[in-house]
């Protein structure tokens, strides 16, 4: 019997479509938030995807997790209270537990299937959310966060979908009500997409233009993860107080020892060095 040439796309424009070889399929199920799927590929190991789209895979999601976590870590001195808003994989929350003086990692998911899955099929993830500081809130984020004043030191969007079941974690609303929640000195880091094709440029100019008016300091920067559209990712920089570079402590965090793949001190600094087009529409958003 000749084998079957298996392939999983995904069109990140009309006009461009990543493709994976698949070996085997190993999970398919749906929730009232989302189908879920989980892949075997020779190319990127294990890979999950929602509604079509791939969340991560065991080859790149290295670059991501450690991205969101590291960076605003080495900037703020005292972390004690984290809140992770999606987050079920636990990617975000193994990346956090390396570091003893945190005290609490709140990680509100809002589809318990999607961390069952995780737990399931992605053990090297899942670990993360077996922490002992680890608290799971299976709610909406958004009223979640409408609770909380003065709670967090830093609060971690790793919510992907601005147009689906987590839209509520764009909006203006969203951006002033972690403002509440973090304390006098809070950060806030969120995924900012990548800029590179037209259909997702408004978004990356909308996210931009809402932290830019609610916090006081707001910094983009950049990683490049091959399964995003284009190889390319922004994340978003928002604090009250510390400034992602100039209060940046390269030699208290390499003072840790602790083990990346990708993230370094040096990729740090580098990391806010955009392209001239990036920081061109990041520049229009804020003097509009």
């Amino acid at each position: 019997m000749q084998n079957m040439d298996l392939w999983f796309g995904e069109l990140h424009t009309d006009n461009v479509k990543l493709s994976i070889r698949v070996e085997q399929q190993v999970f398919h199920g749906e929730s009232e938030f989302q189908h879920i799927d989980v892949f075997d590929s020779p190319e990127f190991g294990r890979f999950l995807t929602s509604d079509g789209s791939v969340i991560f895979s065991e080859k790149d999601e290295f670059t991501y997790d450690e991205m969101i976590v590291h960076v605003p870590m080495a900037v703020h001195p005292n972390v004690c209270r984290v809140l992770v808003l999606g987050g079920g994989d636990g990617g975000v929350a193994r990346e956090l537990s390396q570091y003893d003086e945190i005290e609490v990692i709140d990680v509100v998911e809002r589809d318990k299937l999607f961390v069952d899955v995780c737990c399931k099929y992605f053990p090297d993830n899942a670990c993360g959310l077996r922490d002992s500081r680890v608290r799971i809130f299976y709610e909406d984020g958004l009223k979640f966060l409408r609770t909380k004043s003065d709670d967090y030191d830093l609060i971690i969007n790793d919510c992907t979908d601005p147009l689906g079941h987590a839209a509520g974690l764009f909006t203006k609303e969203f951006y002033g009500s972690c403002f509440k929640a973090l304390h006098e000195d809070g950060i806030m880091v969120y995924q900012h997409g990548s800029p590179f094709y037209d259909e997702d440029e408004e978004t990356c100019r909308a996210m931009h233009k809402r932290a830019y008016r609610s916090f006081p300091i707001s910094r983009v920067y950049q990683a490049h993860i091959p399964t995003c559209p284009a190889g390319y990712w922004l994340f978003g920089f928002a604090s009250k107080k510390y400034h992602p570079l100039k209060d940046f402590n390269a030699a208290r965090w390499n003072a840790r020892h602790i083990k990346t793949w990708y993230y370094s001190t040096h990729l740090h600094r580098g990391a806010f060095m955009l392209p001239r087009y990036v920081e061109e529409l990041l520049e229009e958003e804020e003097n509009g």
